[in-house]
């Protein structure tokens, strides 16, 4: 800790670079394993830290993905992170994990956050300033629930511990997202041409010189049978 003889004076200028304004904010609704899914749809915001951290698995990336992770509003390693996760009713992440602690605490609408997988899942759902806060280790999600409002986003705040904090999603939630991408590729236009490519292909009718060599050969064909 610092003595009041090593306080440092800021100018207006060098306290601007730690000021976001919520007006200005850029987000990314990219960049993660789960991105692609619409039931997954959300738009994150890396306002105060989120350096990329080193990486590891195709599970593992910045919480909030390597776009925002990019773009913080206020780059600063100083022991923690701050973002928002705004979402429509249904929507929200895959289960997933964290290496230090988070903390989720809605600004509008109701949030369901869950956490464990399976049959051992548990959730509680919180309104505006509620707090939550999950240890490393434990699986969570979040999801906006709220009600009567289908298309209307609300807006969520998490803090995450560690100035290069890492998420990785849990084999449940990497299966799906296979599953998911391998939907739509099958679903393509390009796919679906090549299959009917192969489907012709396989149906197409012998051609003409074909079918007389075949018919010549077997006169030949009986007669060695009748030879033997």
């Amino acid at each position: 800790m610092a003595s009041w003889k090593d306080i440092r004076v800021l100018s207006k200028k060098d306290m601007d670079k730690r000021i976001a304004r919520f007006s200005k904010l850029k987000g990314s609704d990219g960049g993660l394993p789960d991105s692609p899914l619409p039931e997954c749809k959300r738009t994150l915001y890396a306002v105060i830290g989120f350096q990329p951290p080193k990486k590891g698995n195709k599970a593992t990336t910045s919480p909030v993905g390597d776009n925002a992770a990019m773009m913080p509003a206020i780059a600063i390693a100083e022991g923690f992170n701050l973002g928002y996760a705004k979402a429509k009713p249904g929507c929200g992440p895959l289960m997933h994990n964290h290496d230090t602690n988070e903390t989720f605490i809605p600004m509008t609408g109701t949030w369901r956050c869950e956490w464990n997988e399976g049959k051992k899942k548990l959730h509680a759902d919180l309104k505006p300033y509620d707090v939550i806060s999950f240890p490393p280790g434990v699986a969570r999600r979040f999801m906006n629930v709220t009600k009567g409002e289908p298309n209307k986003e609300h807006l969520l705040m998490f803090v995450i511990g560690g100035n290069q904090p890492k998420a990785e999603f849990t084999p449940l939630a990497m299966q799906r997202c296979l599953a998911y991408a391998a939907e739509q590729a099958a679903a393509s236009p390009k796919t679906k041409a090549k299959a009917k490519v192969a489907a012709k292909t396989r149906a197409k009718p012998k051609s003409a010189s074909t079918a007389k060599a075949v018919t010549r050969a077997k006169p030949k064909t009986r007669l060695a049978a009748k030879a033997a």
